[in-house]
């Protein structure tokens, strides 16, 4: 049987990464590990899939302004999922 645990989304990581450095700034959301998770799985639905087994693979078969572009696509994600949950949040506690 083919082993695939080596295989993995590129960008969970870096999302990973993003969200924890921008949570300071959002507090009502670091209450709650689980809405941390939700933003991640926000940013992650905004952004295509890029599957690597290596992380050499992936920096390998980038150009430079493929790397730039994928980073700025990160954050973008990443800051928009912490205003989605959070006007999520908003919306509950009004209601």
């Amino acid at each position: 049987m083919t082993d695939f645990t080596s295989l993995y989304n590129h960008h969970e990581r870096e999302v990973f990464a993003a969200v924890v450095e921008h949570a300071p700034r959002f507090p009502e959301l670091n209450k709650s590990a689980d809405l941390l998770v939700d933003v991640a799985c926000v940013a992650l639905n905004r952004l295509p899939p890029r599957y690597i087994r290596h992380e050499v693979d992936f920096s390998f078969y980038l150009t430079e302004p493929e790397r730039l572009e994928i980073d700025a696509a990160i954050k973008e994600a990443v800051s928009y999922a912490f205003n989605f949950v959070q006007a999520r949040m908003q919306l509950r506690a009004s209601r």
